[in-house]
């Protein structure tokens, strides 16, 4: 089966593809951001449900509907808009349209509508992997295909409120303080040009979700836990995965004592210290995703692999989320201070790293006097 998508929003689109996905996983989803490409594609492919944007660069969703009318008026149609007033229905009536999804979604009814209208599951066999090598597959790996993974009580809510089990999103929102995943993603997304309104970037996930508001951060929240629904159950990597989240909430937790303790915004200094591990969380998940397809992943080569990738991962995860470079540079004090233009708060996340790790005395004492704290 095939299923187009055409929304300019990167993370509407990938929100939609992961529906899908999550629905029927064996079909194959095109994405795409214009009118023009998604009808050179239809020209060249039968596709079995189109779900397309009201507003696209090169003009309204609706002449792509209504191009695909003209020679096709069996596939069920998907219309994705803002507008819910009388004309805009109405003009939309003629070509047959199967369902309009508003924005912001309601996930829960957006995934009654995929299926009402996606052909039934096909039968679906084990996903096969040319790969024998752990090391070999993740070099493979691109920006794109990394992640970290969600904390599992935050998974398991985010699956809920996508079945439609009421959820009390101030409560939720307080669940993800603590989330690295949930943290990046969020702070990208409001940073994303689809979002950001201009001024100083989001560089903390509270301003992130002001700036995303509550509907659509918890639409991007499920859509991410739907994509990490195939992770497996794998004790060590689990009880490894846990010991990388709690020193990531430990130092969040010690370098907001002391920035509020000097009077300073902790929000980025917080986001900074739950991010300061994703390279190793990111081995760790695709660790996971690999045992799920019935590999296994002895110490040993978890140990290279966290060797080899955890940088490199973190590197790419930064560029693939377009991290504001003040969290690049908190995230990098972690480790240690600049030779030059050392700020303050550098060397709150350079202390709180050092008091977690117990190092000596007197390097604590210098950096305490370094940042002016008693």
């Amino acid at each position: 089966m095939h299923v187009m998508i055409v929304d300019d929003d990167p993370w509407i689109a990938g929100l939609l593809q992961q529906l899908v996905s999550n629905m029927r996983p064996s079909a194959n989803i095109d994405c795409f951001g214009d009118i023009s490409s998604a009808l050179d594609a239809w020209k060249r492919q039968r596709y079995q449900l189109v779900l397309a944007d009201w507003n696209l660069p090169d003009g309204s969703g609706l002449n792509l509907l209504r191009s695909i009318r003209q020679h096709d008026h069996s596939t069920p149609l998907i219309m994705i808009t803002g507008r819910s007033d009388r004309e805009s229905v109405m003009a939309a009536r003629p070509l047959g349209i199967n369902a309009y999804i508003t924005k912001p979604f309601e996930i829960p009814k957006v995934r009654a509508y995929l299926d009402q209208l996606l052909p039934p599951a096909e039968t679906d066999s084990a996903v096969a992997t040319n790969e024998d090598d752990f090391l070999a597959y993740l070099g493979k790996l691109s920006g794109g295909d990394l992640d970290i993974p969600l904390l599992s009580g935050v998974k398991d809510r985010l699956k809920q409120a996508s079945e439609g089990t009421p959820q009390d999103l101030r409560k939720l929102s307080e669940q993800w303080q603590q989330d690295p995943a949930l943290c990046a993603y969020m702070i990208s997304a409001a940073n994303s040009p689809g979002y950001r309104a201009g001024g100083k970037p989001c560089t903390s996930l509270l301003d992130a979700l002001k700036c995303l508001g509550e509907r659509t951060s918890l639409n991007l929240a499920i859509g991410l836990a739907l994509r990490q629904n195939c992770c497996g159950n794998d004790t060590m990597l689990d009880l490894l995965l846990q010991e990388h989240l709690n020193a990531s909430e430990q130092l969040a937790e010690r370098v907001t004592q002391l920035a509020k303790q000097c009077r300073i915004d902790p929000g980025p200094l917080h986001a900074a210290a739950l991010l300061h591990r994703m390279g190793e969380l990111s081995v760790l998940l695709q660790a996971q995703y690999w045992t799920t397809q019935g590999m296994t992943v002895d110490d040993n080569l978890l140990n290279q692999a966290m060797d080899h990738y955890a940088r490199p991962f973190a590197i790419a995860l930064k560029a693939q989320w377009g991290l504001p470079m003040l969290l690049r540079e908190l995230i990098g004090a972690i480790y240690s201070l600049p030779k030059t233009q050392v700020h303050r708060e550098q060397v709150l996340m350079r202390l709180a790293a050092a008091l977690c790790n117990d190092e000596p005395a007197e390097t604590i004492a210098r950096l305490k006097s370094l940042a002016g704290v008693d």
